[in-house]
């Protein structure tokens, strides 16, 4: 008997290539399928920082907006107790004025203004030269005896850090506490009046003021 020929399973060099090649595009495609689906996700999360951006920009603007807005509104509003008194003059002179106010709030004064950056003065200042602060658009902040030691603790807090407003002792004053601007005046017991912060709001830099924008930092004693 003759013996049977053994069939090869082995793939031909030809259909090896052919599954060679195969694999290859199967695993380019995958790979075509991979950037795909990270270039979506990229897309999507960068639209999505975009549009969180967006909204942050908007809901900043907006609360500027409304801050401003609740600003403008604190300036307009009335203040329970505040005086004021008119025209008054505002000519430069070298003598001693006697004001019909105590502290004044302005009228004739000095050539020469007060350091009104936010300044707190230890000692009594010259009403004549205060006034001229005043005339710039400054807040006179003023106090005596009466008031303790944690209201001008508190005030001196308040007028550092407030430029156009200076601070200064003034023992013959009536009030405990006076808070002056041109032509205009309220009295307070106490620092922690919310009225204090109402009248800082309204009044630096506020209408009031005969000169905008002259400077507040140039005086001197």
């Amino acid at each position: 008997m003759g013996s049977a020929s053994k069939q090869s399973n082995k793939p031909s060099g030809k259909q090896a290539g052919l599954d060679r090649r195969a694999r290859i595009a199967e695993l380019r495609a995958a790979e075509q399928r991979r950037d795909r689906r990270n270039k979506i996700i990229a897309s999507v999360v960068a639209g999505t920082l975009v549009i969180a951006a967006i909204a942050t920009g908007t809901w900043i603007v907006v609360d500027a907006n409304q801050d401003k807005k609740a600003k403008e509104a604190a300036a307009a509003a009335p203040i329970d107790g505040v005086q004021t008194f008119g025209e008054l003059s505002r000519n430069h002179v070298k003598e001693k004025v006697t004001y019909p106010q105590t502290p004044p709030v302005g009228g004739d004064h000095n050539a020469v203004w007060l350091d009104c950056m936010g300044h707190v003065y230890d000692q009594p200042v010259e009403n004549e030269r205060a006034v001229h602060s005043l005339e710039h658009g400054a807040v006179w902040v003023t106090y005596n005896g009466k008031a303790t030691p944690d209201d001008v603790k508190a005030l001196s807090d308040k007028v550092k850090a407030t430029p156009y407003s200076l601070m200064s002792p003034y023992p013959d004053e009536k009030g405990t506490i006076t808070l002056s601007a041109w032509s205009t005046q309220l009295v307070v017991d106490s620092a922690n009046d919310p009225r204090v912060g109402e009248f800082f709001t309204k009044y630096v830099q506020g209408k009031q003021t005969q000169e905008p924008g002259a400077s507040c930092s140039m005086g001197a004693m």
